[in-house]
């Protein structure tokens, strides 16, 4: 059965709260022996001189989300794994806030710890997410990943 391809954007930063709520979700989901988490955050690089204060996110969503869905599916194939969750950023995001949070589950933490790495190495590779850097005196650049 082909799974369905979420819409795993969010405008602006991901608030730490949304991210409480879903731990909190999976209290009752017994055969979960570890959880491991990453969160993105913007920096305030400094750049030529000039420090970033914000970065500002675009993508083709229909495109990044197949992708995500891809990286996600992939995960699930090479690991055993209980549950993921993938939230990015879309919009500003001024520095110090969170812009990207991949939660993934699993029976045992060497699993999840695995996981998480694959999936985020994955996403910065492979995912077609834009950001703009903005310096604190509005002028930018694009961010390249590395």
């Amino acid at each position: 059965m082909e799974k369905k391809v979420k819409n795993v954007f969010v405008e602006g930063a991901i608030n730490p709260s949304f991210i409480a709520e879903s731990i909190t979700h999976h209290q009752h989901k017994t055969q979960i022996g570890a959880h491991d988490i990453f969160l993105g955050q913007v920096r305030a690089d400094k750049i030529d001189g000039k420090t970033v204060g914000a970065i500002e996110y675009t993508a083709y969503e229909e495109m990044a989300n197949q992708k995500f869905h891809e990286i996600r599916e992939s995960a699930f194939d090479q690991y055993d794994l209980t549950c993921m969750h993938i939230y990015h950023s879309l919009g500003k995001v001024p520095v110090g806030e969170l812009c990207l949070f991949v939660f993934v589950s699993s029976p045992h933490r060497k699993t999840a710890f695995d996981a998480i790495r694959y999936v985020v190495e994955e996403i910065k590779a492979k995912v077609p997410v834009f950001g703009k850097e903005i310096f604190e005196d509005d002028s930018y650049q694009w961010k390249v990943n590395t």
